[in-house]
């Protein structure tokens, strides 16, 4: 199911509500330059296709609801059959107002002459400051002037205000279309992960195990990989972004992969460990089932209602009951939690929001005291982990490690969504128990 035009229009007329008497204006992503006069594949911006579906660089979308007679406007590049012969088909002005929807368009080059028709009778500007310096600067220099013309026309904006606070509450609810992408993406993920779980032996390398990955992830009809697949054997795995990929798998070494696929624009993103030669030394079974016993009990505790921050706080718990089980932290727990004293061992956050972006937009808190509630809509990620590195340092006061831990590292994680009642973990085709993994 991709996204349907009546949807992106939909969803401008919802920020335009929230506009009211203002103007937005998003800017398309800039091409990324790999070197010399070589590009990287282009990726638009998540705010802007989320808004237009319009995949083009060199692109402005205006969202003007007080205009008299266009409301939706977009500045693209011109047709141009020379270029296209080099870098692609462009939808032109003409294109873009039949197909995607806009009531007005005008070549990108007539930007600065056309733009400020649509904010001079705006009470404010809405803009995302900060992505595009450039162009921070024309839409600075075309408020200063409407803001010097006030005492003749007794009119101009009074602010420009962020559109990441109007819209990406907006992102954080997918829709039904939304979530058909995201499980296809995660589906192609799951896919991905069991191949390379299959593929993975003793003496293969780790950007081998990459390429079967990878090789799914276009074989089944995905973009490509959501972000730098890591492939991290052995003690690789303490680095927490390794994405070198380049060493070879030994044995008794576990493998963690953490790689998603992106599709439509969705993104998947699972992490599985396991062992390489099939079975789990006593110590890496030891710290795989604490992490695992985590990460099940902060996906039980994913439910609608609850505050984001219940399933980070539920999995810390459990890590560090059983890292004191092992002697491995001593004191109160509660003065371990509160200080944070896990955090050699486990130093990131248990999930993010999942959706246009790995990462995606919208807030973890509504204020400094009070954590977002879930909701039916809402995709995120539950990945607990344990990280013990050869030269682990731990927490002032705390026991020193034995070795036979070190070198350890160990993370799992799934997609999962808010429903109504309950959730749905979207990435549960690929295994994770013990039994699952080991042969």
């Amino acid at each position: 199911m991709d996204i349907t035009q009546a949807e992106y229009r939909q969803r401008r007329e919802r920020l335009m509500e929230k506009v009211g008497n203002g103007t937005a204006i998003f800017r398309s992503a800039p091409h990324a330059v790999m070197h010399s006069d070589v590009e990287y594949v282009y990726r638009q911006d998540s705010d802007f296709f989320y808004l237009t579906g319009f995949n083009e660089p060199e692109a402005v979308a205006v969202l003007a609801p007080h205009h008299a007679e266009h409301r939706f406007i977009l500045f693209v590049q011109p047709k141009d059959p020379e270029k296209e012969t080099w870098t692609g088909y462009r939808w032109g002005v003409e294109g873009v107002k039949q197909d995607f929807g806009a009531d007005e368009a005008y070549s990108i080059h007539e930007l600065d002459e056309k733009l400020p028709q649509y904010i001079e009778k705006a009470d404010r500007i809405y803009y995302h400051l900060g992505r595009d310096h450039k162009f921070n600067d024309t839409i600075l220099s075309h408020w200063q002037r409407l803001i010097a013309g006030y005492p003749k026309r007794g009119t101009a904006p009074v602010a420009i205000e962020d559109t990441n606070f109007i819209l990406h509450p907006m992102r954080l609810v997918k829709s039904p279309a939304e979530l058909e992408m995201i499980r296809q993406a995660t589906a192609i993920s799951a896919m991905a992960h069991n191949r390379a779980r299959e593929f993975a032996k003793v003496g293969k390398y780790e950007y081998q195990i990459q390429a079967e990955i990878e090789h799914t992830f276009r074989i089944e009809g995905g973009i490509g990989p959501a972000y730098p697949s890591i492939v991290a054997s052995g003690k690789n795995a303490c680095i927490l972004h390794y994405i070198e990929n380049n060493c070879q798998l030994q044995d008794n070494d576990l493998l963690l992969i953490d790689a998603g696929c992106s599709y439509g624009y969705y993104n998947g993103d699972i992490t599985r460990t396991f062992p390489v030669n099939g079975k789990f030394t006593p110590e890496q079974k030891i710290i795989y089932e604490l992490v695992l016993t985590a990460q099940l009990k902060a996906i039980e505790a994913v439910q609608p209602g609850q505050p984001y921050n219940c399933f980070h706080d539920t999995a810390v718990r459990v890590l560090v009951e059983g890292l004191m089980d092992l002697g491995l932290l001593v004191g109160d727990i509660e003065e371990i939690i509160k200080e944070e004293k896990y955090k050699p061992f486990y130093m990131h956050r248990t999930g993010h929001w999942l959706g246009l972006d790995v990462h995606d937009a919208g807030g973890y808190k509504c204020n400094e005291e009070t954590w977002q509630i879930l909701q039916s809509g809402h995709v995120l990620t539950v990945e607990p982990g344990i990280y013990i590195s050869p030269d682990f340092k731990p927490f002032e006061g705390q026991p020193e490690v034995p070795e036979r831990w070190r070198g350890i590292g160990i993370r799992i994680e799934d997609d999962v969504l808010v429903t109504e009642t309950g959730h749905d973990v979207l990435t549960c085709s690929t295994p994770k128990l013990i039994e699952e993994i080991e042969h």
